[in-house]
């Protein structure tokens, strides 16, 4: 007789098999070409991801109450539109730009989308395997929440619920309701949603934030339980989602990423700037500008107490006219701005601070203007890369730049990663500086010799952990207990990002490797907590960081600037 003496496995054992199961299962699909939601194959992804029960997603293995924070998550991410389409499809950038479809952009994802017809959405995807996996985590969510509505919406015999017929009069007569009548509506919704009047309201008031891209609530459940509905009782109705043959060839072949890089080396190239020391940034595509500019562009214009202050007044939506004197003024001074028609949606901006006048920055930034401008460096900015697409876009980067008879590798002093990340050790708001990356899913480790330590951030009211950080395959695939594992076993992990593990796997092996630039170039990360995974409310689904993020922000560019414009180039 055998007897098993294993232990059950723990929770955090669990989800990591969860997630393990998802990401084989879905590279399948990827492979095969199509699946429907409600298949065996669909049925595996949803079982998988009620094991895993991610933060995120809240309530979403409650069989009857609908996970409103996670739908509003969710939908700011996915064109608007598609909880009323039935057929999705995945494609590669395959000339949709070219058509008359309307281009859809999602609130929180730079991703073109197109509504075809009635029943079908095309989803361009161009960031590789991460931002795949991120769609077909967000639309299985979304399919079974539209699940939860239809049966909530049937009651004995196949009769519909009165509440539904009401909601069905609202969308038939234009999908508003009066003022006067808003609360009524709002009830009736509430029971087909399993949810408490007050939670139904209050996420009717957080679609309305974003109510350009997006439907509103009441079309937004109507959507979902009528493609739920149609499936179950008609025929060759289906749900589907689709990945095009051109998709499948041309994911992970740094197709997108190459032409982005070989774009600015050309027009570093073209400029006379290829033996400059060039400094890149990973970061947003104003905090740098601001940090440089915009004291001197508006010292006549507007006042201030510091910088923060100044970028809480260039932040707010009314101010467009301050930010547009801002770009004016840099572009006068050495900004240029390089759009990417190409298909990785990363903004570039290269920066000449020859005509960067040193005396006018901020007193805040320390820095030498006579070194500034006896070296001359080249700032290149580029915007939050997504997942995988780091790799990509920091390998092709990296390389030598060979055009016809001329060929020359870019001179690298440093790169630095800014970004944002949940935190496992604090709140929202306070700073993460990495000593090393550890790709989740993998035997994968990088340790790195950080330019940034804690200490450079002290004295400014924002508290900063350092230690190792976990890049995830997904923000939206973690629960508690792997994240509470990795913080409390030897890992030691301080927060959770997308992209370290493969900025850094691309920066090793240039500099380690391939010799494309050189081992004494400084690195630098550090990350602000957008959200803190582990407390109940403070997950990225309980809404944006708002002007919080302001003061991180700036803190990171200004820290970043100061080791740029400083000593490092000396």
């Amino acid at each position: 007789m055998h007897t098993d003496y294993s232990p059950p496995l723990t929770r955090a054992q669990e989800s990591r098999l969860a997630i393990e199961r998802l990401y084989i299962t879905m590279r399948h699909l990827f492979n095969r070409g199509f699946y429907k939601p409600s298949g065996v194959s669909g049925e595996e992804i949803r079982q998988a991801l009620l094991t895993l029960r991610p933060e995120i997603y809240g309530s979403v293995d409650d069989p009857q109450r609908v996970e409103l924070d996670g739908l509003v998550y969710v939908m700011d991410r996915l064109p608007k539109g598609i909880e009323a389409c039935r057929v999705i499809t995945l494609v590669s950038r395959e000339g949709f730009e070219h058509s008359r479809f309307p281009v859809l952009v999602p609130a929180k994802r730079r991703r073109n989308c197109y509504r075809v017809d009635a029943e079908q959405m095309v989803i361009e995807v161009t960031n590789g395997r991460s931002e795949i996996y991120d769609i077909l985590t967000h639309l299985t969510f979304m399919f079974m929440e539209a699940d939860k509505i239809r049966r909530n919406v049937f009651i004995e015999r196949g009769n519909k619920l009165r509440e539904w017929e009401k909601l069905e009069a609202i969308i038939k007569s234009g999908g508003t309701v009066k003022e006067d009548e808003q609360e009524l509506a709002l009830m009736y919704l509430s029971s087909i949603l399993g949810r408490t009047f007050e939670e139904t309201q209050q996420a009717f008031h957080r679609f309305e934030e974003t109510a350009g891209t997006n439907t509103g609530l009441f079309q937004i459940v109507y959507g979902l339980g009528s493609v739920s509905v149609r499936e179950i009782q008609e025929k060759n109705v289906d749900r589907e989602i689709n990945f095009t043959p051109m998709l499948r060839e041309r994911v992970g072949q740094h197709l997108y990423g190459e032409r982005w890089a070989t774009r600015i080396k050309h027009s570093i190239q073209t400029n006379g700037w290829q033996n400059r020391p060039i400094h890149i940034i990973s970061a947003n595509p104003h905090s740098v500008v601001n940090c440089l500019y915009a004291p001197a562009a508006l010292a006549d214009l507007t006042s201030w107490d510091n910088l923060y202050d100044l970028a809480y007044k260039l932040s707010q939506p009314a101010q467009q006219e301050l930010r547009q004197q801002v770009t004016e003024f840099a572009e006068a001074h050495g900004l240029h701005e390089l759009e990417d028609p190409g298909g990785t949606n990363l903004l570039v901006q290269l920066i000449d601070t020859a005509r960067l006048d040193a005396t006018k920055l901020s007193p805040e930034i320390a820095h030498d203007p006579a070194l500034v401008q006896e070296t001359q460096p080249l700032l290149l900015v580029m915007d939050y890369a997504f997942g995988e697409q780091a790799f990509e876009t920091m390998d092709e980067l990296l390389k030598p730049y060979d055009h016809g008879d001329e060929s020359f590798a870019l001179n690298v002093a440093s790169i630095s990663i800014m970004g944002k990340a949940g935190i496992l050790t604090g709140d929202k708001g306070d700073l993460m500086i990495p000593t090393a990356h550890i790709f989740e899913g993998t035997a994968d480790n990088y340790p790195l010799e950080n330019d940034f330590s804690a200490a450079d951030f002290e004295g400014f009211g924002i508290a900063a952990y350092e230690g190792a950080m976990i890049t995830v395959l997904g923000t939206s695939l973690q629960n508690k207990d792997i994240l509470a594992y990795f913080k409390n076993s030897s890992w030691k992990a301080v927060g959770l990002e997308m992209e370290g593990a493969h900025y850094q796997k691309a920066i090793q092996s240039h500099a380690k490797i391939r010799g494309s630039v050189q081992p004494s170039m400084k690195v630098r990360y550090a990350y602000y907590a957008s959200d803190n995974p582990l407390l109940t409310g403070a997950t990225l689904a309980s809404g944006s960081l708002g002007t919080l993020g302001v003061k991180p922000t700036y803190l990171i560019t200004m820290k970043c600037l100061e080791k740029i414009l400083g000593c490092e180039i000396a």
